[in-house]
């Protein structure tokens, strides 16, 4: 079976038409994080299982988009669709990508605490609570106000557009990295100290761990970012993430789709794979296989289903 990895330039050069090395081989986006290399490599190897060569292609968030209209790129197991612009819509609308379905991995990005500070600001988790203690998580350069501690100041600002919106007496402190990030809130647990940070999952961290989330007023639809106050404040926008295809690919691959269409993924357990690469230094392809090993009671009906097609 093919294994090989190549890059969207590569990708995005062959020719629509198929030639017999792309019915034979698909192709796979990787993008820059781990969580999705990790989803990647498992629905890889799935799908060799079932006899099928996989080639993995290293592509942006919205160039992939590109390349898997145009059929160069056939799946996407994990497919964010936040800060992707028209061209996602666009291309669901044209029906040259297919949305299968969602993956079940649920993300988060939001305000984070540490369980004990529920103590002394009892009314967490909800935001309100924050007016009422925001002294409990002051620090000597923000006093009386809270501080929190927002993404990194080149990561955007929607933490602070949020506490300005809302009139929440916090003082946005930028984080230096996600690296000093995770510093900080390590340290802050260690010894028990106060902290609220601006986070997201899936994580690893979350994995070693328990951290509770900052909990907003419901809203029906999305969460509009740029209106809020207090009594209706929404919060952050939180991304879907589910499967894409191509517009062939089921009629290329019918037994493929099966799979596709079966295939899960937790945060639980894209967390504990995370730890094991990002903090282990375990590579992908070993904590992929591992999860495969430990899970064969989960994934085994998705094969089945897949060679039953194939019938």
């Amino acid at each position: 079976m093919s294994n090989n990895s190549i890059t969207i330039a590569a990708a995005l050069g062959l020719a629509f038409a198929a030639t017999s090395a792309q019915a034979d081989t698909i192709r796979i986006p990787l993008n820059d994080w781990t969580g999705q290399n990790l989803t990647a490599q498992i629905a890889g190897k799935l799908l060799e299982r079932i006899g099928h060569d996989v080639e993995y292609v290293t592509a942006g968030a919205v160039p992939q988009l590109a390349a898997i209209a145009q059929g160069s790129l056939h799946f996407q197991p994990e497919f964010w669709d936040n800060n992707v612009g028209d061209i996602y819509y666009d291309a669901l609308d044209r029906g040259d990508i297919v949305l299968v379905g969602p993956l079940g991995i649920e993300s988060s990005e939001g305000w984070i605490y540490p369980p004990y500070m529920e103590e002394s600001c009892p009314g967490l988790p909800s935001y309100q609570a924050l007016y009422d203690c925001a002294q409990a998580f002051a620090a000597a350069d923000t006093f009386p106000n809270g501080r929190l501690i927002t993404y990194p100041a080149d990561w955007g600002t929607r933490s602070r557009d949020l506490v300005a919106q809302i009139d929440l007496p916090f003082q946005p402190v930028a984080g230096g990295s996600e690296g000093a990030m995770i510093a900080e809130l390590r340290s802050a647990v260690a010894s028990q100290q106060p902290i609220l940070m601006m986070f997201w999952q899936p994580h690893w961290l979350f994995a070693e761990f328990d951290f509770n989330w900052v909990e907003f007023d419901e809203v029906d639809g999305t969460c509009d970012e740029g209106n809020q106050s207090r009594g209706n404040a929404c919060g952050f926008n939180q991304a879907n993430v589910g499967k894409l295809v191509n517009r062939d690919f089921q009629a290329t691959w019918p037994d493929a789709y099966v799979l596709v269409e079966a295939l899960q993924m937790d945060n639980a357990s894209q967390n504990a794979m995370i730890l094991q690469v990002d903090q282990d230094g375990m590579s992908v392809d070993e904590a992929a296989e591992g999860w495969l090993a430990d899970n064969e009671a989960v994934w085994a009906p998705w094969v089945e289903a897949a060679m039953a097609a194939q019938d």
